[in-house]
């Protein structure tokens, strides 16, 4: 082999200019926070920046009830809290995740059951997910992984059939579709974050999509984001009947996610362009498997995901990916290191320091090779970034990187 082709052995590289970038936050964002600033006022119940701030966003959502939060974490907690899971329910979701689609499940006393995921969109499979019900099961937290829309028909069907409640982690999937209906908007409710690395950002905070349509089931998640005070109608109640944290939205926050919200469609058709455009220019290549979008799906990556089957290379998806990046393209090796089970929270089944409880009263384990196919997606993956403010040029020299490398290391 001619060494000097790759980069990595002194080649020249394939990306010879920066990616391209700009800046998130501008004018209209001070405008928005001036405004704030003006009512003398921070506190969401008395001004009026996080008020428009879900007005505008269920505007574009087309819902009726959402409810702020200081977090996607805290979105996923307040709609647990809501949906009425509690001391010993097992709540099914994704073992590729970021914790804090687990973490609410384990403040509500309940415990976390993984189901196994579709090879090449990387969510839910729901033959995966119908296995993993018992008698405990009470929810379905679907992530709609790197802005991929889940297969939500037959989620939905399950859900429905068994009595399970279905929430949907949005954090990453901004605009995506699925049959034409935004996910977010399908299950019973939809949790999103605006935290800095999302498509938009507020710093950090989070939105409750209510998608019942009913007014009591709206006020109950209103009130659980906030110690179970009601503050409707110019009244505050504060009768405390179960425990619920105080997950609250600033005007800080709000005002400038009023803002971010109009630059919301351009940032997602960008994405959604780039990333397709990508797939377009690689699906030829032997032994890659490019990131495939769910059947009826509209996709607004949050990044770009593709893996490769090392018997078809003559190296590792480790060697693929340090070669990619002497190239100049920007990548890294899977998504997490390794399914969220494989933590010591779940290894040592301690969420709190000397107690395994919630643990205790489910039987649910957490061993390798639980969900074969989640595991091997995170073993030849390679993440790619996907940013609206890149140009045709970067996608191309993607491409052109990734079609070098693989046509270096391809069997012949």
């Amino acid at each position: 082999m001619d060494t000097s082709k790759l980069a990595i052995f002194g080649g020249e590289k394939v990306k010879k200019i920066q990616f391209g970038s700009g800046k998130r936050f501008g004018l209209d964002e001070v405008a928005e926070l001036v405004e704030a600033l003006e009512q003398n006022t921070l506190f969401y119940h008395n001004g009026n920046k996080v008020k428009q701030f879900l007005n505008d966003f269920n505007a574009i959502y087309g819902v009726q009830y959402s409810v702020a939060a200081s977090s996607g974490t805290a979105a996923i907690h307040v709609a647990l809290g809501a949906c009425g899971i509690t001391v010993g329910d097992e709540v099914i979701t994704s073992p590729i995740t970021d914790q804090g689609t687990l973490v609410g499940i384990l403040y509500q006393n309940a415990i976390p059951v993984f189901a196994d995921l579709d090879p090449h969109t990387y969510n839910l499979d729901p033959q995966s997910i119908e296995a993993s019900i018992t008698s405990r099961t009470k929810a379905i937290i679907v992530v709609h992984l790197a802005g991929n829309p889940c297969d939500m028909d037959a989620i939905m069907d399950i859900a429905e059939r068994r009595g399970l409640k279905v929430i949907e982690d949005c954090a990453q999937s901004y605009l995506t579709l699925y049959k034409g209906k935004r996910v977010g908007t399908i299950g019973h409710y939809g949790c999103f974050s605006t935290n800095d690395f999302k498509h938009i950002s507020t710093g950090d905070g989070g939105i409750v999509t209510v998608n019942s349509g009913n007014k009591e089931d709206y006020q109950k998640t209103h009130a659980f984001a906030d110690k179970n005070y009601l503050r409707f109608e110019g009244s505050v109640i504060r009768d405390l009947h179960q425990v619920a944290p105080n997950y609250r939205m600033t005007e800080l926050q709000g005002a400038v996610g009023v803002a971010q919200l109009r630059k919301l469609h351009w940032i997602c058709e960008q994405r959604n362009r780039y990333g397709d455009w990508l797939t377009k220019l690689i699906s030829d290549l032997p032994g890659i498997h490019p990131h495939q979008v769910t059947n009826g799906g509209w996709c607004s990556y949050w990044f770009y995901m593709l893996r490769i089957d090392e018997a078809q290379f003559d190296c590792t998806r480790d060697e693929f990916v340090e070669a990619l990046a002497e190239e100049g393209i920007s990548c890294s090796a899977g998504y997490i290191p390794q399914v969220v089970y494989m933590q010591p929270l779940f290894q040592k089944r301690q969420a709190y320091p000397g107690s395994h409880f919630p643990f205790e009263l489910s039987s649910a384990e957490y061993k390798e090779g639980d969900c074969m196919v989640a595991e091997q997606i995170l073993e030849t993956a390679i993440r790619l970034p996907i940013n609206e403010f890149f140009t045709d040029q970067d996608i191309e020299d993607m491409a052109a990187g990734i079609r070098k490398v693989s046509g270096y290391y391809g069997k012949r």
